[in-house]
């Protein structure tokens, strides 16, 4: 999937010019590089784990008060 630096957005591929460069600013693209999946990953299971942990902290202040 084409990116364009320059307009800061993605470009679709019957969007480029006969050239291959950006209607808008006419910069050549580059391919957009996707997170890998396992950051994805980790991202969710930091998220989950934090909320369980976030859920035993209030769990442990309402028995201790």
């Amino acid at each position: 999937m084409p990116w364009c630096e320059q307009c800061d957005r993605r470009i679709e591929t019957d969007e480029l010019t006969a050239d291959g460069v950006c209607p808008q600013c006419g910069t050549e693209p580059l391919e957009h590089r996707r997170s890998p999946w396992y950051f994805k990953f980790m991202l969710v299971a930091s998220i989950i784990y934090l909320g369980y942990r976030a859920f035993q902290g209030v769990t442990w202040v309402v028995h201790h008060l």
